[in-house]
């Protein structure tokens, strides 16, 4: 077993321009040129008081944290490459992978890297197209991106404009890849409230999108109250431009303007009101899907992608504020939830927030068919402390597939990527980890990894502001993975690994 080292191991930063070679800086215009990356998308810096300031510029010289920028990662973690921003500069965001491809969301379009020499990615292309969050998924030949922005209609040079406006849009938007080199923009499909991340149900000739967005509010004409549900968009594999919205089945059904979800403050101080979904992840194997859904997590069933049905909601109004995404270990007796305490911006990880709020939670799924049900066993939060000045709570993950082990990979924003096995839904622990120290210890910007991933042997982290990072994990515990290949992983789409690997 390769032990855990528990302090830090330092490596020197990989130089831009050794991380750059062989960088293909193609960008393609989806819309008309006169598209540019657009300033309102981005999220805002935060000034810190002096005292945080003060605090995060001490921890880095006491060493108790990194430096500015200091990679520190477990003696179990290689550094293999980063490839920095190029010609998008908003916020990077979401992955997804097909073959020799990782494809990286930005909030002003995407990025397709060939990834086929994971040491050394080369950009295949750039496509702008202003939109956030711009959540990424693929099938076949099919590229999904969700807008979650108020737009001034549907094209890649739309701009800014006020959901009041009947005219604004936001939804999900196709293009075609079976150029890689030269996406084509094909479709788009409005949806309430927008889309601010989907998750696909693919099937033979049609790919479901299931569709999550919340925040309605009485002055939209297209995001009004109730809105207690997901949309459900059919694309047809071969004519994505006749894809259309098919049902908004209520997952929330209930009396009041916002059905039957958490109701919030002041009844729940401190817990999101339930107004819909923020994520979803679908085990297509096992027709299950799991919902992270601001003050609720729910457990549905999926055999008719239609007409999802709900077989189990539960709430955590002690320690959960905001559900944020989910996660099924391989055999579908656990999912792990998250909690997006402080939206993603703020400093949650550190001993006055504590290990159980901003974290994961781990619950156990038990019964059979219709009567199974969430039941909690533990949380898991990373106890490497992060300065003042750095956002950190739990976010996007993946498996890692190794049979009879539960084991995931984790973004935790400035805290860094996280792996953890959590075999034991009660004791889990941290195996590996890397991490940057603070982008800043007098500004708290947003930053660190949005999502980080394990495909094909490698762990890949779309940070925020430094761009794709390639880690390399060697632990006996996770070696197994090794072995394990796919065509094509979303990872809001959970494959069966293992019964697809034959491992």
């Amino acid at each position: 077993m390769t032990p855990l080292h528990t302090t830090s191991v330092r490596r020197r930063r990989l130089g831009a321009a050794a991380a750059a070679a062989g960088l293909l800086a193609t960008l393609l215009a989806a819309g008309p040129a006169a598209a540019t990356p657009d300033p309102g998308d981005a999220p805002a810096e935060r000034t810190p008081s002096s005292e945080q300031a003060a605090a995060a510029e001490a921890l880095t010289r006491s060493g108790d944290i990194p430096s500015v920028d200091e990679v520190v990662h477990s003696g179990n973690i290689r550094h293999l490459a980063n490839v920095p921003k190029d010609a998008l500069p908003g916020t990077n965001s979401d992955l997804a992978f097909q073959g020799r491809y990782a494809f990286a969301g930005n909030y002003d379009g995407f990025r397709i890297f060939d990834i086929r020499n994971p040491r050394a990615p080369k950009t295949v292309a750039q496509v702008l197209c202003p939109g956030a969050q711009n959540d990424i998924s693929v099938s076949g030949n099919l590229l999904f991106l969700s807008t979650d922005s108020s737009r001034s209609d549907d094209s890649c040079a739309s701009t800014s404009q006020s959901a009041t406006e009947k005219s604004s849009w936001e939804g999900i938007k196709v293009f075609d890849i079976s150029d890689k080199r030269n996406p084509r923009y094909v479709a788009a499909v409005e949806t309430a409230c927008g889309s601010h991340t989907h998750t696909l149900v693919p099937e033979r000739r049609d790919v479901y999108v299931y569709v999550s967005s919340y925040s309605p509010n009485a002055l939209f004409p297209d995001c009004r109250p109730p809105h207690d549900g997901i949309s459900v968009i059919k694309v047809p594999r071969n004519a994505p431009e006749k894809s259309r919205v098919v049902g908004f089945p209520v997952l929330f059904p209930g009396e009041g303007p916002d059905g039957g979800g958490n109701p919030g403050g002041p009844v729940n101080p401190g817990v999101s009101k339930t107004t819909g979904c923020h994520d979803i992840t679908v085990l297509p194997s096992r027709d299950l899907a799991a919902g992270a859904c601001m003050g609720d997590g729910i457990l549905f069933d999926i055999r008719d992608p239609e007409r999802p049905k709900v077989l189990d909601q539960v709430q955590d109004n002690v320690n959960f504020a905001f559900w944020h995404s989910a996660t099924f270990n391989q055999d579908a007796r656990k999912v792990v939830f998250t909690d997006e305490l402080g939206g993603g911006g703020g400093a949650t990880c550190n001993p006055e927030t504590g290990p159980n709020r901003g974290a994961d939670g781990i619950y156990d799924i038990v019964g059979k068919g219709d009567g199974r049900k969430l039941v909690f066993r533990g949380y898991y939060k990373i106890d490497r402390h992060q300065a003042p000045t750095e956002n950190c709570v739990a976010h996007n993950g993946s498996l890692i597939p190794v049979k009879g082990r539960d084991i995931m990979v984790q973004a935790w924003y400035q805290g860094g990527v996280s792996v953890w096995e959590f075999t034991d839904s009660t004791r889990p622990r941290e195996i590996a980890y890397f991490e940057r120290g603070p982008l800043s210890t007098d500004t708290a910007a947003t930053g660190g990894s949005w999502s980080a991933y394990y495909y094909n042997g490698h762990i890949y982290s779309n940070d925020i502001t430094k761009g794709l990072d390639v880690l390399k994990l060697d632990d006996r515990r996770t070696d197994p993975a090794k072995r394990v290949r796919m065509r094509e992983l979303n990872v809001q789409t959970q494959p069966d690994y293992l019964d697809r690997s034959g491992g």
